[in-house]
């Protein structure tokens, strides 16, 4: 991996700015500050990739998107290790690294999850065309929630996370997650329900 910074980023966790600094090469962190990153490492990359490759649509782009994420987080590693909010901040570095990684490519990603419009496919007693216009009209509202909320439905519902898991993965408490969904969910029925899509 090679050591990029962080782009410079506003926000509650704050990201490091644009401006290179030196790095502490791996080979000269303490065995435990190593042992950290790559568990850390272990632990969050399977949930980033699913999580970036429902925002970008692209095998490709989430694997860059990720490899990004994690350069920059071993850059930062040994002064993450001091944070409260580490998880938190590392998750912050994944969502910039999406938004760049979008800006990179002029295709729209796709859809985050065709999977029902497929299934719908394949049953006859199902009008495809009802459930795709479904499917779309629901992306759009969930587009429309603020971000915190977003991401929790996308971590619950788009990659069947439990409420702790998603908390873990963002950072934050089960309760935030819980709050954060019923929020959305409480909008999401505004947007979808009979108010014509009004917010």
């Amino acid at each position: 991996m090679s050591d990029g910074g962080p782009e410079e980023s506003g926000g509650a966790v704050g990201l490091p700015s644009r401006r290179q600094r030196p790095a502490t090469p791996m080979s000269q962190w303490d065995t435990r500050a190593r042992l950290s990153y790559w568990a850390f490492h272990t632990d969050r990359r399977p949930s980033y990739m699913r999580f970036a490759y429902l925002q970008l649509g692209s095998d490709t782009d989430a694997e860059n998107a990720v490899d990004a994420t994690f350069d920059a987080i071993m850059n930062e590693w040994l002064r993450m290790l001091h944070m409260d909010r580490l998880e938190a901040y590392a998750w912050t570095v994944l969502k910039h690294r999406i938004v760049d990684q979008q800006g990179k490519r002029d295709r729209r990603p796709r859809p985050m999850d065709i999977s029902a419009f497929e299934a719908a496919l394949k049953d006859a007693a199902v009008d495809p065309y009802d459930v795709l216009t479904d499917s779309i009209q629901f992306y759009s509202a969930v587009s429309r929630l603020a971000e915190r909320q977003r991401d929790a439905v996308l971590l619950r519902y788009g990659l069947h996370c439990t409420t702790g898991e998603a908390a873990r993965v963002m950072g934050v408490e089960e309760a935030t997650v819980r709050s954060h969904l019923t929020q959305a969910r409480r909008r999401l029925t505004r947007l979808l329900g009979g108010e014509g899509g009004a917010p």
